[in-house]
C-alpha cells in the first residue's frame, strides 16, 4: 500500500500596517497625572522597563494638533460611549486592514482568493469587517468568509490554524488571513496603577497573510494549545457603556513563568518539540515581562526573542495582529528549520503551531 503524505499549508507572505499617529508618550503624561506621587514614581519605573518606544492609533490628532487626550482630542472631555467608539471602528478597522492587504499584494499576487479569515477583538459591526473587506477588494460573492472575534492575543493562531485546515482539505484554496485591532479605542478613566499599566501596552495595527499549498514562505505545522487552571480572571475584557475595559493582571508573567517550568505544561504549550532544536521563535509580544518569562522559563538564548522584542518596541502590543508582525520579521530573515509560534491570551491559555521555511 502506498502512503500519501499529508498536504502542507504555507504562509506565502505577510504584510503589516499601522496608523501614523504615535500616542505612546501622550498617554504616559496623561496616565502619570492620574496617579498619586508614590504610584506615579512606580509607573515611571515601569515605563522605563516596558521596552516600548512607540504605539500607534487610528484616532485623529486633536483640533489643536495634540493627542487624543489633549484639548480637542477624542478623549479630551467626558469618556466617549461605546457607540461612538464603534463608529470609528467600523470605518478605521477595514481601512487599516486594507492597507496591510495592499502591502501584501505588492509582495505576492492575490488573485483567485477563495477564502478570507479575519480576526479582531476590539470592535463589532454588522455586516462584519470580513464582508466589508471582501466587498472593497471586489471578491466574488461566493468567497467563503470566517470572522474570528473576541479571542484576544492568540486569535492570529486561530486564524492561521483555520487557514491551514482549509488549505489541507481543499487543494486549490487560497486563503487571505487578516488580523486587525484598534486597542486605542478603549481608553478607560482609570486612576489606579494596574489598569494604567495594562493600557500602556496596547496600540493599533493590522496584518495580512496569504496561505496556500504553494511551497514558499513558512509551512504551518501541527497546532497545539494548553490552558492554565484557575486563571480565567487574569486576562479579561469587560464590555461597558464606555468601551471595552481590559483587565490584565500583574500576575500574568509570573503565572506563565511558573507554568512553563512544569514539563507537562511546557510540552503542551510548545507542541512537544525538543527546544534544543528550535531555531525560530515567534512569541506574541504581550509585554516585556511576558517575553522575559518565556525566555527565562524555557532557558532560551538572549537573542531568541529578538523579533518579538523589536515588534514590541516599535508598536506595543497590538493584540491578535502582534504575532503576525513577529512572523513577518522572521519570514524576512534567515531560513528557519524548526520554529515555534506561541501566543498567550484569555483563559489563561497558550496557543501556537510549529513552522519551518521552504527548503
Amino acid at each position: 500500500m502506498t502512503s500519501t503524505a499529508a498536504p502542507v499549508a504555507w504562509i506565502n507572505a505577510i504584510a503589516t500596517a499601522t496608523p501614523d499617529h504615535d500616542i505612546h508618550h501622550a498617554f504616559i503624561e496623561w496616565a502619570r497625572e492620574r496617579l498619586p506621587p508614590r504610584e506615579a514614581r512606580l509607573f515611571d519605573r515601569m515605563v522605563e522597563r516596558a521596552g516600548i518606544g512607540r504605539r500607534w492609533s487610528v484616532l485623529p490628532v486633536g483640533s489643536d494638533g495634540g493627542s487624543p487626550v489633549a484639548t480637542g482630542g477624542f478623549y479630551a472631555d467626558a469618556m466617549p460611549g461605546t457607540a461612538a467608539r464603534m463608529r470609528i471602528y467600523a470605518d478605521a478597522a477595514p481601512a487599516l486592514a486594507l492597507s496591510a492587504i495592499e502591502r501584501l499584494a505588492a509582495q505576492h499576487p492575490l488573485e483567485a482568493i477563495t477564502h478570507i479569515v479575519v480576526a479582531s477583538c476590539t470592535g463589532f459591526v454588522a455586516p462584519g469587517i470580513d464582508q466589508i473587506i471582501a466587498a472593497r477588494l471586489g471578491l466574488p460573492p461566493a468567497t467563503e468568509r470566517l470572522l474570528i472575534g473576541f479571542m484576544g492575543c492568540y486569535a492570529a493562531v486561530a486564524a492561521l490554524r483555520s487557514a491551514r485546515h482549509i488549505v489541507r482539505s481543499e487543494p486549490d484554496a487560497r486563503v487571505l488571513v487578516v488580523t486587525v485591532e484598534l486597542s486605542t479605542l478603549h481608553l478607560q478613566p482609570a486612576v489606579s496603577l494596574e489598569p494604567l499599566l495594562a493600557m500602556l501596552q496596547f496600540g493599533d495595527g493590522a496584518a495580512a497573510a496569504l496561505v496556500t499549498r504553494d511551497p514558499t514562505g513558512f509551512a504551518v505545522e501541527t497546532p497545539f494549545a494548553a490552558a492554565l487552571p484557575d486563571s480565567a480572571e487574569l486576562i479579561r475584557w469587560d464590555i461597558t457603556d464606555a468601551g471595552f475595559a481590559m483587565h490584565l493582571s500583574g500576575e500574568v508573567p509570573g503565572r506563565i513563568a511558573t507554568a512553563l517550568t512544569d514539563p507537562g505544561f511546557a510540552a503542551a504549550a510548545t507542541g512537544g518539540r525538543s527546544l534544543t532544536q528550535v531555531d525560530g521563535w515567534a512569541v506574541h509580544a504581550g509585554g516585556r515581562s511576558i517575553l522575559d518569562a518565556v525566555e527565562r522559563s524555557l532557558s532560551l538564548s538572549p537573542d531568541a526573542l529578538n523579533a518579538s522584542r523589536h515588534v514590541l518596541a516599535a508598536n506595543g502590543n497590538m493584540s491578535s495582529a502582534t504575532l503576525m508582525f513577529v512572523l513577518a520579521e522572521l519570514l524576512a530573515g534567515p531560513p528557519v528549520a524548526d520554529g515555534i509560534a506561541l501566543a498567550f491570551g484569555p483563559g489563561l491559555a497558550a496557543e501556537g503551531f510549529g513552522f519551518r521555511s521552504a527548503a
